[in-house]
Formats: C-alpha cells, structure tokens, sequence
C-alpha cells in the first residue's frame, strides 16, 4: 500500500510539472514580435550600390571627353512653292538678282499678251536648279549660271532649241549709305575689323565675287590682301539679296552683288564702290524654257517677251546689261 501511494503522489508531480512548463512555454512564445505582413523593403531612390575597393595598383579609370555632335545645318534657302500648269500662266523660276525687276516684267508681259501672266519663283541658281531636278513644276528658267543652265540642259530638262543668253551683269560694292566703316577703294576691305557679305561659291554671284578678288590681287593688290579680305567676311548667303539686306540693315560694312542690285534700289539706300571692268566679272544670264512645262505656248511667249525691246528695255532700266 505503500509503495502504491509513492507512485501514485510521483505521477501526480509529475502531471503537474508538465503543466507548469507547458504555461512557462506559452508565456515565452505568445508575446514574440511577429514581422509586419504590409511592410516593403525601402530602397533609397538615390542609392548606388558601393563601388568594391580599387586594388593598390590600379589606375583610376580615363573619362573619355565628350564627343561633340556638330548641329545638322540649317537649311537657308526657300523650299520650291508648289506651283500647277494652268492655261495662259507662266510659271518663271529665276535667279534672285531679278528680284527688283520682276514687278516690271509680269507688268509687261500681260500688256503685251492680253490674258496671260508669270509669277517668279526667286531664289539663288543653284537652289532653283535642285528644285527643278526634284521634280518641282516651272514653264521657264532664268539661270545667273552657265553652270546650271549646262548641267540641265545635259539632263535633258529644257524644250530644244530654247536656251538662249539674256542679259549680262558686273559685280560691285555696296556700302550702308553712311559708310561707318569709310571704305573708299578696295584697298579699305582688307583693313582689320572690316565685316563684309558675300554670296557663298555655290551661288552664282559668290563664284563671280571670287573671280574678282583673285583679278584684284593679281593686278593691283597682292595675294595678302585676298587672305585679308577673306578673313573680313563674316556672313555668305546663299542668294545675292541676302547680301543686300545685310548691308542695308548696317549688319556689315561693305557686300558683294551685282550692278543691277545697286541701280534697282531706292536711291540713298547704298553707297558704291565700283570694281575696275578690266577686273570685273561679266556674268551671263540665261533662259530656256522647261521640257515638263505644261503651259508651252505662254512659256514660249514670255521668252518671247524677255528677248524683246520690251523686256531688254525693262532689264536696262534696272541695271541689267545685254546679252
């Protein structure tokens, strides 16, 4: 009996004990921080992981210098206007020389030919002739270039046999009407802080302008004084009222046009600075017209017209010479 009641008090502590550690258990784990079930990982929006330690012997990395992408060039001359054959209108691309007289000349073709007319396309040779190749419309084409004119006639672009020379043209100085800079002779263009315009050489006057200044060199100045001249340029449009305008608006001090320019311009608009003829250029304008033209019988009237006393007489008038 009494070893039944030692195992019998011996299970009961034992029970018990078990109890009081399973309480202790759950008194351990029943307060434990649980991790936050909405909690995101911040990552700094600025943050770069570290860069590992460079090794003793090695270099600090070369920083290539930045390459430097030229801007694309700006396009200066005017896109061909679009321009449809229509019964009795004249569709006239020509050189922007012809800017001060082409009032005159669409005035006059109408008088002479009742019911027609010509609007002008004006712009530099060399843009009009890449307007034509691009397939741009045009009836007639009034080149300040025998350049352009060959290189389409070689393309097979003019009607045959309608090519013909028009007028004649020298290259001269103009000046603002106050001469800020007091440029009295060629010699003046070379002198340091001059600012001269000039036709780029693509342009039918820059290439006449350049022919100019290489006679001048040759015959009364020196090869320096080219060098000089040149490095006074600070502007080259790519049409010859460009240069005008720059002049006019006192932007530079002295540019290269042609003659009919200065004479078509309101009188004390510029002051002039003549090239000696035997050093000049003669530049020769031509017409032919257009083997697309659409209009042919008024094409062929208005070259007609150009080739007149009429249309000489109007050319004279604003300083063109003849052919």
């Amino acid at each position: 009996m009494k070893h039944q009641s030692e195992r019998k008090i011996s299970g009961i502590a034992i029970i018990w004990g078990m109890l009081l550690m399973a309480v202790l258990f759950a008194g351990c784990t029943g307060n434990s921080p649980q991790p936050a079930a909405t909690a995101a990982p911040l990552t700094p929006a600025a943050a770069t992981p570290a860069a590992p330690a460079a090794h003793p012997s090695a270099q600090a990395p070369v920083t290539a210098a930045p390459t430097l992408v030229p801007p694309a060039p700006v396009a200066t001359t005017t896109p061909a206007p679009v321009y449809t054959s229509s019964e009795g209108n004249v569709v006239a691309f020509a050189a922007a020389s012809l800017k001060g007289v082409s009032s005159q000349l669409a005035a006059d073709y109408a008088k002479m030919y009742p019911g027609h007319s010509v609007v002008f396309n004006l712009d530099g040779t060399q843009a009009l002739k890449t307007q034509v190749q691009n397939g741009a419309y045009a009836d007639i084409f009034i080149s300040a270039s025998n350049a352009y004119t060959n290189e389409l006639t070689k393309g097979g672009y003019f009607a045959d046999g309608t090519v013909k020379p028009l007028a004649t043209n020298y290259i001269i100085v103009i000046l603002p009407a106050g001469n800020p800079a007091s440029i009295r002779s060629p010699a003046d263009l070379a002198k340091p802080g001059v600012k001269i315009a000039m036709e780029d050489k693509a342009v039918p006057a820059g290439t006449a302008t350049c022919a100019v200044l290489a006679n001048l060199a040759k015959s009364t100045y020196n090869a320096d004084w080219n060098t000089s001249v040149f490095k006074n340029v600070v502007t080259y449009e790519t049409s010859e009222p460009g240069v005008a305008t720059k002049v006019q608006l006192g932007e530079v001090d002295a540019g290269f046009v042609y003659e009919s320019t200065a004479i078509a311009a309101k009188p004390g608009t510029y002051a002039t600075l003549t090239i000696p003829k035997k050093d000049n250029y003669l530049q020769t304008y031509t017409i032919g017209v257009l083997k697309g033209s659409q209009s042919t019988g008024a094409a062929r009237d208005f070259e007609n017209f150009m080739l007149s006393g009429a249309g000489q007489q109007d050319l004279k008038e604003y300083g063109f010479r003849p052919a």
